[in-house]
C-alpha cells in the first residue's frame, strides 16, 4: 500500500452502482493514498447502498466511511456532509461517474503544502471517449517540475468555472461550504463566493481527472441545461444579494450567461445531428 497523505476523499453517491467501483478503484490506486474516503449515499432508493457497503468491505478497516442519508437533498449538501466529516486538514472531491490520474493526489497534496495559503486548487480534466461505463483515456506525460500552476482572479471564476468539482481539493477551514439543498451550478457558486471574498485559488495545469460522460446534453445533471442555465442567473441574483457583486457586473454578466447558453444549445444540436 502506498503512503497515506491526510487529506479525505469526499464521494457523493446517488443511484451509483454501476460506476462507483471504478471512481473508487482510482482512489486506491493513486501513488499517495489518502488517509480517509468518505461515501455519502444521498438516499439512493436502490441498490447503491448494498454496492457501498460491498466496496468498504474490500478495503483495509477503517479506510472507506459510508454515510447514508434518510432524504435525498442533491450532491452539494451530500459533499457539505462529507466535508463536515473529514477530519484531516484538506478535502479533495470526486464524482461517482469520474475517476483520477493515479498522480492526481501526490501532485495536488504536495503543491497544497508548499503554498500554505492557498485554500482551493483544481487542475485540468480528459474527456473520455467512450460512454459512462467505459475506462479512463491514456494519460499524457506530465511535466511535473516545476509543477505549472497559475492563481486565479475572480473574473475568471465569473466568466467561466475554472475547475471542475472532482478536480477540487480545499483546506477543511475553508470559509464557505457548498450551498445547502442547491442542485445545479452549486460548486461554481462556491467557487465565485471564494474569490469574490479574496480566497487565494490555484489552477494546476495538468489533466488530473477523467469525466465519463459530456459536460452537456447527455444523461445525468448535464442533461439539465435549461435548469442549470437558470441556476447561473440565480448565482447571480445571490451574489449582488449577499453583497459580493455590483448590480451593474451582474447584468453585464447575464447578459454573457445567456449567449453561453444559446452557444451551448448549438453545439448539442450539432452533435446529435451528427450521431443520427
Amino acid at each position: 500500500m502506498s503512503a497515506a497523505v491526510p487529506v479525505s476523499v469526499v464521494v457523493p453517491c446517488f443511484r451509483c452502482a454501476d460506476t462507483i467501483g471504478r471512481a473508487l478503484a482510482s482512489v486506491a490506486a493513486q501513488t499517495a493514498r489518502p488517509q480517509a474516503v468518505i461515501l455519502v449515499d444521498d438516499a439512493s432508493g436502490d441498490t447503491t447502498a448494498e454496492t457501498l457497503r460491498r466496496l468498504q468491505a474490500n478495503h483495509p478497516a477503517g479506510w472507506v466511511t459510508v454515510i447514508t442519508l434518510p432524504v435525498n437533498q442533491g450532491a452539494a449538501t451530500a459533499r457539505n456532509v462529507g466535508w463536515e466529516a473529514a477530519t484531516t486538514r484538506h478535502v479533495a472531491f470526486l464524482d461517482a461517474d469520474d475517476s483520477w490520474h493515479p498522480d492526481k493526489l501526490a501532485l495536488q497534496y504536495a503543491f497544497m503544502q508548499t503554498h500554505p495559503d492557498v485554500v482551493a486548487t483544481g487542475h485540468r480534466f480528459l474527456q473520455a471517449q467512450s460512454d459512462a461505463y467505459g475506462t479512463p483515456p491514456d494519460y499524457p506525460p506530465l511535466a511535473t517540475s516545476p509543477l505549472p500552476h497559475h492563481p486565479i482572479v475572480p473574473w475568471q471564476v465569473l466568466l467561466k468555472n475554472p475547475f471542475i468539482t472532482p478536480s477540487l481539493m480545499l483546506r477543511t477551514d475553508a470559509p464557505l461550504r457548498f450551498p445547502v439543498g442547491q442542485r445545479y451550478m452549486e460548486d461554481h457558486l462556491l467557487l465565485m463566493q471564494l474569490a469574490l471574498r479574496g480566497v487565494p485559488m490555484v489552477r494546476i495545469d495538468l489533466p488530473l481527472a477523467c469525466i465519463h460522460k459530456d459536460r452537456y446534453g447527455q444523461s445525468g445533471l448535464s442533461a439539465q441545461m435549461h435548469a442549470m442555465h437558470q441556476a447561473e442567473l440565480d448565482n447571480l441574483r445571490r451574489l449582488v444579494r449577499d453583497g459580493d457583486l455590483s448590480a451593474t457586473a451582474a447584468w453585464v454578466l447575464r447578459w454573457y450567461v445567456r449567449l453561453k447558453f444559446v452557444r451551448r444549445q448549438l453545439l448539442v444540436a450539432v452533435r446529435r445531428r451528427g450521431a443520427a
